[in-house]
């Protein structure tokens, strides 16, 4: 049985979501930079343009998907799912205890879309995979 790719309405709606998910995490990591355990480099201009270079990843990747470049856009998403993974790094310059609420839960909510993405690029992969293998 030949496995199916996702849906690009599936991959959009993943894609979407991670967009909107990021958003809120990287603007409450802009505004109250300061209540985030994290690198002294990362400051307010990092925080905006990785966001904006890392979500262009994301969009370019969901229209190369809905054209059927799936080798390439699977680069661009599993390069975007780093985006949301890319958020986890906080627990690596503080704990659990060190975050305000709001950040917890925004990290961990990024976090999850970014795993999100990683899942529905390695369903495409391995489908694509299958497929191309003779029976």
């Amino acid at each position: 049985m030949a496995a199916r790719q996702p849906p690009s309405t599936t991959v959009g709606l993943v894609v979407l979501a991670s967009i909107v998910l990021t958003a809120f995490h990287f603007t409450d990591n802009y505004v109250s930079i300061e209540t985030y355990p994290q690198p002294d480099w990362v400051t307010k201009p990092v925080v905006v343009v990785s966001w904006v270079l890392l979500t262009s990843f994301g969009i370019a990747g969901y229209w190369l998907y809905r054209r059927g470049r799936f080798a390439l856009a699977n680069a661009f998403l599993l390069a975007y799912s780093y985006t949301g993974l890319s958020s986890l790094g906080h627990f690596l310059s503080g704990s659990f205890d060190e975050f305000t609420i709001r950040g917890l839960v925004s990290v961990l909510i990024d976090g999850t879309a970014g795993f999100a993405v990683l899942a529905i690029t390695l369903w495409s992969i391995l489908a694509r995979r299958r497929a191309a293998t003779p029976a």
